[in-house]
């Protein structure tokens, strides 16, 4: 596990969201191309990487009555850091206390409590100048032992499994082009989760706010009365937004407004917010006041802030809990390996969201991994292990009786 782990984040598959193609960086078909040779080399012939950067395989199972499940991971790492960590830090047997990175940066037991819990566990850390990457090598690697697992213990009783590999998911894309119909999983897991015993079937619904600021440039010396400064009146609309729903202040089921990017000038200016909210109601409700400040700005200086709003994925939710079977073969799953189960909802997205929406209902599993998208990113060997260990039980489970 620990070996191809390492070998995987070495290879940086950074996504690029200013790239239109799929995938949108090179580094994932050079790892495509790895993980397809791997999964032919355990005899799985029908493995492929299609032209878009994703990887269908697809092992028959010895009870052909079982629903087929299906395992999905992404191949690609956040835009935060960069993707390539090929100095990553193994501790064999963690024994507490603050992990050094660098002379600059270090995991400290008070900033992240969950290290306690660590005690004894093989971890791999950063030295602090990349991301580790396990968000989600860590995933493709169980994914990749699930598949030799039972490919090497064909006497065992399991329904076919489906295995796919996508580019893209951290630029929201991940799921734009699986073809839900080829895979052939009447239902399957994202395996794209963090701490031990997390088991996710509900999420954030998303969009993406694009506010472009047209407003009057003059000479600053023969700016009265005549000026309309774009940048200002950026921070107008944004005073106008509600600052106890930012990122830092919400938690749990709570939604927020994140300013994301702004550019331009006193001239020109374009400011980018994400919109994320678990409720319809009050998902558009955020869309709608952002639409009401524009309104109003419009109103006050002119027509001079054009809005465009685009939904990016949904709340899953109300696609698995009509297969709410799935989430109790995970979960009982999870207790079998001796772990206690928990249901939280993700405060983000996976493919998973999207791919339920198209019909094929996908909660998220955990990997062992914390610290997603910086330099602290850090994952247990001894957790992957254990999502592995959930992974063969559920499979296992959904043959009984079939």
């Amino acid at each position: 596990m620990l070996d191809r782990f390492l070998k995987y984040i070495s290879i940086d598959t950074q996504s690029d969201d200013k790239s239109k193609s799929c995938p949108s960086t090179k580094g994932q078909l050079e790892l495509g191309k790895i993980l397809v040779k791997e999964l032919k080399e355990m005899g799985i012939d029908n493995a492929e990487l299609d032209e878009h950067g994703y990887i269908y395989a697809s092992i028959e199972g010895t009870v052909k009555t079982a629903p087929k499940i299906g395992l999905i991971a992404h191949m690609d790492t956040a835009l935060e850091m960069p993707g390539k960590c090929d100095n990553p830090q193994i501790v064999e047997e963690y024994k507490g206390g603050d992990i050094v990175l660098n002379e600059k940066y270090k995991l400290t037991e008070e900033e992240f409590p969950f290290l306690k819990d660590l005690i004894g566990h093989k971890i791999v850390t950063t030295d602090g100048t990349t991301l580790l990457g396990a968000d989600d090598k860590a995933g493709v690697s169980i994914v990749m032992e699930a598949a030799k697992f039972f490919m090497n213990n064909r006497d065992l009783k399991f329904g076919d499994i489906k295995i796919g590999f996508t580019p893209d998911e951290e630029i929201g894309r991940g799921a734009d082009l699986f073809d839900v119909e080829k895979f052939g999983a009447d239902f399957a897991y994202t395996i794209d989760g963090g701490p031990v015993g997390e088991l996710e079937y509900e999420n954030f619904n998303a969009a993406t706010a694009t506010l472009e600021i047209e407003g009057k440039a003059v000479h600053p010396g023969s700016a009265k009365n005549v000026l309309i400064n774009a940048l200002l009146l950026a921070q107008e609309f944004n005073q106008m937004l509600p600052a106890n729903e930012r990122p830092e202040h919400s938690e749990k089921y709570e939604g927020f407004y994140m300013l994301h990017g702004i550019k331009g000038t006193s001239a020109q200016a374009e400011v980018v917010y994400i919109i994320r909210d678990f409720f319809k109601d009050s998902f558009q409700e955020k869309k709608d006041l952002m639409q009401n400040a524009v309104d109003f700005l419009n109103k006050k200086y002119g027509e001079c802030i054009k809005l465009n709003i685009e939904d990016s994925y949904y709340n899953m939710r109300e696609k698995v809990e009509p297969h709410i079977e799935i989430v109790d073969l995970a979960k009982d799953a999870i207790s079998q390996a001796g772990l206690t189960p928990i249901i939280k909802p993700i405060r983000g997205g996976t493919d998973g969201a999207r791919l339920s929406f198209m019909g094929l209902p996908t909660p998220n599993l955990f990997t062992g991994g914390y610290n997603y998208h910086g330099r602290y990113e850090i994952v247990s060997v001894d957790l992957m292990e254990k999502s592995l260990e959930v992974i063969k039980n559920i499979i296992l489970n959904n043959a009984e009786g079939n």
